[in-house]
């Protein structure tokens, strides 16, 4: 059967927590802790990789290696990534549970993907132990995908790789990586669904790649959301989307304009 047979969605800023909030408290906490400040747009750069890669990745950003060497007189070693690591994990874990509201729109979506046949799939930069919290409280509020592959049990390879995609599709029976939709908030989602050859879906409202929270979004006025939002739709096809979708309440006519053309 042509069309879409399976969706594979991110979670924070994509499914849960608008603006993918916790992670950007808990490495700012982190990294505190180790004397040198970070702002938000370096949190959010490489939103969405394995943390500890996430960690590994900001050390390296020039502004953050050159302040790290100024304060300890030599460039950042895997050894400090590992202790940022271990202040990052129980800050994380210590919020997650406050962070598992749902995102406008999803129910309406998934009962449209069951209806239709499409299976439900996940992927995340989350551990397990870090995902199931955030899992079950997405479960209490009516959201629990087929499957969620984390790095952890996929040999250590999260995003970029696309091995926890491959594993979704295993897991699911999807055949087709043309018949996959990658649905997520950041540059690292677009990398990871281009890198396994399903089709790449940016999705703006909430996402980390807008990066404000449900109360900062609320405030705008028309005319600043549409700003926001059109940036945001240029990051992501510049990351690699093939299509952007403005919210989740959107995706169903995406699914059905791809149906249509596969059709035809």
């Amino acid at each position: 059967m042509k069309g879409i047979r399976g969706v594979i969605f991110d979670w924070a800023g994509t499914t849960v927590d608008f603006g993918s909030t916790s992670p950007v408290s808990a490495f700012k906490e982190a990294f505190r802790r180790a004397g040198i400040d970070v702002t938000d747009e370096e949190v959010r750069a490489p939103m969405g990789l394995l943390k500890r890669d996430h960690i590994k990745t900001m050390l390296a950003m020039p502004r953050i290696r050159e302040a790290w060497t100024v304060k300890y007189g030599r460039a950042p070693q895997p050894e400090d990534a590992e202790r940022i690591y271990g202040d990052f994990e129980p800050a994380l874990m210590a919020v997650l549970a406050r962070h598992c509201d749902l995102l406008p729109g999803l129910l309406p979506v998934v009962d449209y993907l069951r209806a239709h046949d499409i299976r439900i799939g996940s992927t995340t930069g989350f551990t397990q132990e870090m995902i199931a919290v955030v899992s079950d409280g997405a479960r209490a509020a009516g959201y629990a995908p087929e499957v969620i592959q984390t790095a952890d049990v996929n040999g250590g390879f999260g995003r970029p790789w696309p091995y926890m995609i491959f594993s979704n599709m295993r897991a699911l029976g999807l055949l087709n990586v043309r018949s996959v939709l990658k649905v997520g908030d950041t540059a690292s989602d677009m990398a990871e669904a281009r890198n396994a050859g399903v089709i790449a879906v940016g999705v703006c409202e909430g996402s980390s790649m807008v990066g404000l929270d449900a109360a900062a979004w609320a405030g705008l006025d028309e005319a600043a959301k549409r700003e926001q939002l059109a940036s945001a739709r240029r990051k992501f096809y510049a990351a690699g989307a093939e299509y952007v979708i403005e919210s989740m309440r959107d995706l169903p006519a995406l699914i059905e304009d791809l149906n249509a053309r596969a059709a035809a």
